[in-house]
């Protein structure tokens, strides 16, 4: 069995890319590119990426991985590892539809469902909004959890508006009381200094995680941030080398480890990841906010289910797209704080040929 051809589906509308590879005899499997900019990962892709996959052995999913990596030494990054996401996820749900397993089974299945916390995305609002969109997305998804965007993003101490973080932050806890978990993220919005002074008032308002206080390629002073507060801190989102991720945990810059399955370059590096992490006893929470129009719901649900430093939610979208169901059924929908893991072969989910039909397909053939 080898690979015969891989094909991209791109809608930069939608800001999806999916992936199709099939093999000589016959078989095949879907995977998905991380979103935005689709159309310039799926050139990378085949330009890149496919002539190195060509006539491999698509069982072999993390060896071509590595391969495909260290042969594009020179264009190490996001782009390569968006495209190679594609890829990989495909040749995961290959395999599992060559098994008859899912990707969860593949991997050893630890649990059926995970626990889900409802993600707010928007820095627009204010507290009364914001308490009033978190309790709606109590009544209608159950979350036990929740996370609040706090500072500007990449802001250098500056909030959104003057004291945002610290009401919205009050509003939010008053309005879900003590017993739920209470989550945020700065996306790289402060300095050290200001990071220290914002993570004590969280710590008082026992928030669960801190993520990404300092931009996040500063990891030396993330680890200031970690070294001095008792709230956990989490990052590690936007990375894309293995080797940072490594220095992130041996430094101490996190608490919680953060990949982004399709950012990172698919199911086999997260895994690497997941294992970096286990080794130092640190637990996974991925960066998943993609509504159910993205895959990466499905991947990170599989992921998550199987390894065994798995974080005590997954991210889950409260925004109106959290629950679009236009790129493949079933659904996966938050149902009493919880999602369950598809049970069919591969990754358990159909992505819509009148989809597939629709968007602008490129292919490179052996």
């Amino acid at each position: 069995m080898k690979i015969a051809s891989i094909e991209t589906f791109t809608d930069e509308q939608a800001r999806l890319g999916i992936v199709r590879v099939r093999t000589d005899d016959g078989a095949e499997g879907l995977g998905e590119m991380a979103h935005n900019n689709t159309d310039i990962s799926a050139m990378v892709l085949h330009r890149q990426i496919a002539p190195l996959a060509m006539g491999a052995d698509p069982l072999e999913a993390e060896v071509l991985s590595r391969r495909i990596i260290e042969t594009n030494y020179k264009f190490p990054g996001s782009y390569v590892c968006r495209a190679l996401a594609g890829l990989d996820t495909a040749l995961w749900d290959l395999r599992g539809k060559v098994e008859g397993k899912s990707v969860c089974q593949l991997l050893g299945q630890r649990r059926t469902s995970v626990a889900v916390y409802g993600s707010a995305m928007r820095r627009d609002t204010k507290p009364e909004q914001e308490v009033e969109r978190i309790l709606k997305a109590k009544e209608w998804g159950g979350f036990r959890a929740f996370k609040l965007k706090i500072a500007k993003r990449l802001g250098h101490d500056v909030d959104e508006w003057p004291g945002r973080t610290e009401s919205v932050v009050a509003a939010v806890r008053k309005a879900v009381g003590d017993g739920a978990t209470l989550l945020v993220d700065a996306n790289s919005g402060y300095g050290p200094v200001r990071a220290i002074e914002v993570g004590k008032m969280l710590q008082q308002q026992g928030v669960g995680h801190f993520e990404e206080p300092c931009p996040y390629w500063e990891l030396e002073q993330t680890a200031q941030v970690a070294a001095v507060l008792s709230i956990p801190v989490a990052g590690g989102e936007q990375d894309t080398d293995l080797a940072q991720f490594g220095r992130m945990i041996r430094m101490g810059a996190v608490d919680i480890v953060q990949p982004d399955v399709c950012y990172v370059g698919g199911l086999s590096r997260a895994l690497a990841v997941a294992q970096m992490a286990a080794e130092a006893g640190l637990p996974v929470t991925p960066h998943s906010p993609g509504g159910g129009g993205s895959m990466v719901r499905v991947f990170t649900l599989h992921y998550l289910a199987a390894i065994p430093n798995a974080g005590a939610f997954m991210e889950y979208s409260i925004e109106p797209g959290g629950q679009k169901t236009d790129l493949y059924s079933p659904a996966l929908l938050a149902r009493e704080g919880e999602l369950k893991v598809p049970s069919g072969p591969g990754w358990g989910v159909t992505v819509r040929t009148d989809w597939l039909a629709k968007a602008k397909r490129t292919a490179s053939q052996s």
